[in-house]
């Protein structure tokens, strides 16, 4: 048996410190509206050895990293609000995802005819998703969150998150085919029924929650750990089942969601501090990593490759913004166009997804890179047009209060 090998941590303190240097640096510069994240993985491929081989992914980072990516599409489940996903906002959002993935493969399907992707499978459910974290505080920004526009938004990016996780763990987890991860899948989910059902049990019992609210803010941290013991857990099923990682998070984020829909179980600070813990070290170090990971060299070895990135982001922007058309009648025709282009704004499952799709020998690393960079211009461009529509489309209206999202859509979209 093997002498473990010593953790390093000279490489994770340069990973650790360009994450903290990244959203500092730009809280200098207010007028600059890139988001961190950017920042982040452009500095990790600086770092990387693409450039300058400060840093290379050992164990300790490894570890890390996973844990961020896991925390992060944990927080992403989290942010599903199950209250609004009914009625004509559930409708419009389905049927505008539904749409959305038709385009992605017919897109997809031209890519591969031209010689420019791999799997056209993998690329269709890779482009029909959305950055759910990254719309949120641009609709905060302009008080849209709670207006029936921004709910329509968000339940959109819910579902297409929701979506694609679900797609890529259908088609690309398991070892027998979809057939065989269907049947996975659905023991998961009585798995996650189960759970459901005992929490809520357990939320019945007076001394179970006198306990809670005694340890919940002592140094046991109680529903943080609780919650962390929920994600663990549903991460190793579904690894144990065969499963990507990325569903148990996601779904153990979604089920914390469903089961706390009025607060009651837990507190103004529960969801501030799981935020703390992902965002203040797990998830700047997989962004970080990612960029020390991005293969410059393949996207820049041959110039096929770099015309990659463009034809992607139109892609992407043609899968995510088309769809947004049956919203008309519900928010008008130009917030309609703005929602397209808010909701073609897409990175972290494109960062995980390409990381799968290369695991599985079904993507190359030009491939790969194109995609991720095509992201990366898809954060720094759509979020600040759709927010600059959006405040012109505000200014015309004279800025009217948000209205609520229970609002009935014009009679042609009802269904």
């Amino acid at each position: 048996m093997g002498a473990m090998k010593e953790p390093h941590f000279s490489g994770l303190l340069i990973v650790i410190a360009v994450g903290f240097a990244a959203p500092f640096l730009l809280g200098l510069a207010p007028r600059v509206r890139l988001p961190s994240v950017v920042f982040e993985i452009v500095a990790g491929i600086v770092i990387g050895p693409s450039v300058l081989g400060w840093v290379e992914i050992d164990d300790t980072i490894s570890v890390l990293a996973l844990m961020g990516l896991a925390i992060l599409l944990f927080l992403a489940g989290l942010e599903i609000d199950f209250s609004r996903l009914r009625g004509p906002l559930l409708r419009l959002a389905l049927l505008g995802w539904a749409i959305s993935f038709v385009i992605a493969v017919v897109v997809s399907m031209l890519l591969k005819a031209a010689g420019l992707v791999q799997t056209p499978l993998l690329v269709a459910i890779i482009l029909c998703a959305t950055s759910l974290g990254v719309i949120i505080p641009v609709l905060k920004d302009v008080g849209e969150l709670t207006s029936k526009f921004g709910q329509l938004v968000l339940a959109a990016a819910s579902i297409a998150d929701f979506g694609a996780v679900i797609l890529l763990s259908f088609f690309f987890s398991g070892e027998g085919g979809p057939g065989s991860t269907a049947v996975l899948i659905g023991i998961f989910v009585v798995l996650l029924g189960v759970t459901f059902f005992v929490v809520k049990g357990a939320e019945r019992s007076g001394r179970v929650e006198e306990d809670l609210l005694r340890l919940q803010d002592s140094s046991a941290q109680i529903r943080v750990r609780a919650a962390m013991v929920l994600m663990v857990a549903f991460v190793a099923l579904a690894e144990g089942l065969g499963l990507e990682v990325i569903l148990g998070s996601f779904a153990a984020g979604g089920l914390l969601s469903l089961l706390d829909q009025d607060r009651r179980m837990t507190h103004a600070n529960f969801r501030v501090k799981l935020e703390a813990i992902g965002f203040g070290l797990f998830i700047p170090v997989f962004f970080v990593t990612s960029g020390v990971r991005f293969d410059l060299s393949a996207l820049l070895n041959h110039p096929s490759n770099l015309v990659k990135v463009p034809i992607f982001l139109a892609g992407l922007l043609a899968v995510r913004a088309l769809p947004a058309i049956v919203y008309r009648g519900f928010v008008g025709g130009r917030r309609a166009a703005i929602a397209g282009v808010l909701q073609a704004t897409s990175l972290p499952f494109i960062v995980a997804a390409t990381a799968i799709g290369q695991g599985l020998d079904l993507m190359g690393a030009a491939e790969a890179s194109a995609l991720i960079a095509a992201g990366l211009l898809s954060v720094l461009i759509f979020p600040v047009t759709g927010l600059s529509l959006l405040k012109r489309a505000m200014k015309d209206e004279g800025a009217p209060a948000p209205e609520p999202a229970g609002t009935e859509p014009s009679p042609q979209l009802a269904m």
